[in-house]
């Protein structure tokens, strides 16, 4: 099990040495412009990575379109959930899919938005065939298809999964993602879909004190995820791997708080 840390991916891809600045050798690396899922890039990150020696562990894809991070706004902005931006969406997912298969990535991971709690919903079938069109393409190409936690219950996550049913889903679960939004508790939703877990966002944070605003983003161990109970129950279930830190703040207070999270991850760790 390795620990690592999300890469803002950039064209001269030298990006992967914010992940040495760290003393880490592993990364998700995450981009939102698709313009950049080029083989020329691909072939720069694949360079990079060999002379910094940082592995990829996922392509963290990105979409175009409105991104609300909120209650209100996002359900009709966010993922494959808004049927207006579908079609862009599925189209930007199978470019970071070609691009993870030219850098050698072994899964893209993206948010599929706020896939709907009750199956007899008339929005959940297209909303599951339209993340299954993605799944399907990156399963032709040997990719897994991961799924990060947050905009829906660990249920209905698992519900989708077994639906689409391709054989290459996982999750990337962000355990502070599914407190931010009140959808559930990290500990206890490895009970509902464990099997599928594949990488880990070690983040933190604290559960929403209203209707209409998530909670707050804290430091690792500052808030409600419990993280060294968390880290052993994923022990117990077998997980091996990677633990890819995200800190969703920029400066130097988000360099600080990364390295006391590499810090405390290792002590749980070893635990």
């Amino acid at each position: 099990m390795q620990i690592g840390v999300i890469s803002g991916l950039r064209e001269d891809a030298k990006n992967l040495e914010h992940v040495q600045q760290f003393g880490l050798t592993v990364c998700q690396l995450a981009c939102w412009n698709t313009k950049l899922a080029t083989p020329e890039i691909a072939e720069r990150v694949k360079a990079k990575s060999a002379e910094t020696g940082v592995r990829v562990c996922a392509v963290w894809a990105g979409w175009p379109g409105p991104a609300a991070w909120n209650f209100t706004e996002g359900p009709i902005t966010l993922g494959l959930v808004p049927p207006q931006y579908r079609a862009l969406r599925i189209a930007a997912l199978k470019q970071w899919a070609d691009f993870a298969v030219q850098i050698g990535a072994p899964a893209i991971i993206t948010h599929c938005g706020f896939i709907p709690e009750n199956m007899t919903d008339p929005e959940f079938p297209p909303v599951v065939e339209a993340i299954g069109e993605a799944a399907r393409y990156c399963a032709e190409r040997n990719l897994g298809f991961w799924f990060e936690t947050g905009q829906e219950t660990p249920v209905t996550l698992l519900r989708t999964i077994l639906r689409i049913g391709t054989g290459n889903l996982g999750i990337n679960l962000d355990p502070a993602n599914l407190i931010l939004y009140g959808k559930g508790n990290p500990i206890d939703s490895l009970e509902v879909f464990g099997q599928y877990v594949r990488n880990i966002h070690v983040k933190d944070g604290l559960y929403p004190t209203d209707g209409d605003h998530l909670g707050q983003e804290v430091p690792v161990g500052e808030g409600r995820v419990r993280f060294p109970e968390f880290v052993r129950r994923l022990k117990e279930i077998g997980f091996q791997g990677e633990w890819i830190i995200e800190r969703e703040i920029s400066g130097e207070q988000q360099a600080r708080d990364i390295r006391l999270a590499v810090e405390r991850l290792q002590q749980w760790l070893a635990d």
